[in-house]
Parts: structure tokens; C-alpha cells; sequence
């Protein structure tokens, strides 16, 4: 595959338009287990500022974050976290309480242990029962596949059938995988939700303005980081934008 096709976007003329495209797709994360309370509200903050899409922060304090910052900042948070293998009924309650407590989207990670095992059906049930809660509040559901586990093969195939179910997101991973976010991993992404409503987001080890700039340009929607700040930097320095 060349390079003009792997590119789905092209570089604004103007570079603040860049940086604020940039920007307006990033989830500002903050899901560090040593995190205070003090750091988790800077982080919706830090958002609102700068324009990022949402702030993602732990489950148990959405409730506290969304009274604050409803209306000013789309409020995320994770579910499921980090490894996707608690009982179903523990997830799907997870994922209620989000919405219940002022949460617009979720990031669920999926079952991994159930795909590994090739239990492809059992790990779509739980998925499409949590999908429709999400719609039943109106809420946005990212489904985190957690791709460093997975064979280019399982990646396709787990992203297609999440897609063909009308997931809103699959995401490559929560930052605590074997690895984060790879241009091969989005590539095959974007490839098996191809002809569906479902968009990719990108998540996991993304700290640079270089890395946000590729995933921007290979298409993804949305991308996950806690280097936020870092990455707008980065872009002002290398288009020389003050």
C-alpha cells in the first residue's frame, strides 16, 4: 500500500487549523491509579482549555466531574478496565452507573479471554448488551479490543463483527497492554469497519505531536492520551505556531 493510500486526510494550509483539528479529536486522559482527586479535575479542566473532544477519567468519579463540567467538555470514562474479565453482569452495571452518573461516553474494554478462546459469540453478546444501554441514555460506546494480544487476523475479524453490531468506536488499547496504538493496527482497523457507521479510535502509547500528526493523517476519529498538552506543544514548535 502506498502512502497516498494510507492517508485518509490531508494537512491543513494553515497550521493552527491543524493543531485545533488535531486537538478537537483527542480524549485528554487520566485513568493513573495514583491520581488525586485534584489531578483529575485539572485534567477536565486542561481540556476545556485547550479544546480536546472530552476528558476521560476514572468511573468512580464521574458523578463529581460531570456536576462541573457538563456542557463544557464531553465527559468519558472506562469500564471494564484494564483487562475486560470480570463477570458480564459486573461490566454491564459498570456501564450503567457511567451514564447514570452524567458520563457521555464509555470505553469498554472487551473480553479478551473470550476471543482468545475463539468463544467469538459469547464475547459479542456481553458487547451488544452493553451497547444497548449505551443507547438506551444516549450515550457514545468505545469498545477497546486491546490489539498488542491479537494476530493482525483476530484484530480484523473482532473489529469487523464489533462494527457489524454497530459499536460507535473500536479502540486499539487502554494503555496497560502489551503495547499501545500501531499505524498497523489502525490500518486494519479502518479496513474491517469499512462500509460501516463504526469509527476507530487510537489509544496507548501516543505521547508525541509526531505520533497524534500519523494517526491523524491514517484517519482515526478519535485518539486517546494523557500527553495531550505535550502533543499540542510539539505541533506548535514543529509549524512554528505562537
Amino acid at each position: 500500500m502506498s502512502l497516498k493510500n494510507m492517508f485518509k486526510r490531508e494537512l491543513p494550509s494553515d497550521p493552527h487549523q491543524l493543531i485545533k483539528e488535531i486537538s478537537s479529536i483527542i480524549d485528554h486522559t487520566n485513568l493513573k491509579p495514583e491520581a488525586t482527586l485534584k489531578d483529575l479535575e485539572s485534567t477536565c479542566r486542561e481540556a476545556v482549555e485547550h479544546g480536546f473532544y472530552a476528558c476521560c477519567i476514572p468511573n468512580f468519579y464521574v458523578e463529581n466531574i460531570a456536576k462541573q463540567f457538563a456542557g463544557q467538555v464531553k465527559i468519558a470514562t472506562v469500564a471494564g478496565f484494564p483487562h475486560g474479565n470480570m463477570a458480564s453482569t459486573v461490566k454491564v452495571k459498570e456501564v450503567e452507573t457511567a451514564y447514570v452518573n452524567g458520563a457521555d461516553e464509555v470505553d469498554v474494554v472487551a473480553n479478551i479471554s473470550l476471543f482468545k478462546s475463539g468463544l467469538y459469540s459469547q464475547a459479542i453478546e456481553e458487547v451488544e448488551r452493553i451497547l444497548d444501554i449505551s443507547k438506551s441514555y444516549g450515550g457514545v460506546l468505545k469498545v477497546i479490543i486491546e490489539t498488542g494480544y491479537f494476530s493482525e487476523a483476530e484484530i480484523y475479524r473482532i473489529a469487523r463483527e464489533l462494527s457489524n453490531i454497530g459499536v460507535h468506536y473500536v479502540k486499539t488499547s487502554t494503555g496497560f497492554g502489551p503495547r499501545g496504538a500501531t499505524p498497523e493496527d489502525v490500518l486494519i482497523m479502518k479496513k474491517a469497519v469499512q462500509g460501516t457507521a463504526t469509527k476507530v479510535k487510537a489509544a496507548g502509547g501516543i505521547r508525541t505531536g509526531l505520533q497524534a500528526l500519523l494517526f491523524y493523517l491514517l484517519g482515526v476519529d478519535r485518539i486517546g492520551t494523557s500527553s495531550s498538552i505535550k502533543i499540542v506543544k510539539d505541533l506548535e514548535a514543529s509549524f512554528n505556531v505562537e
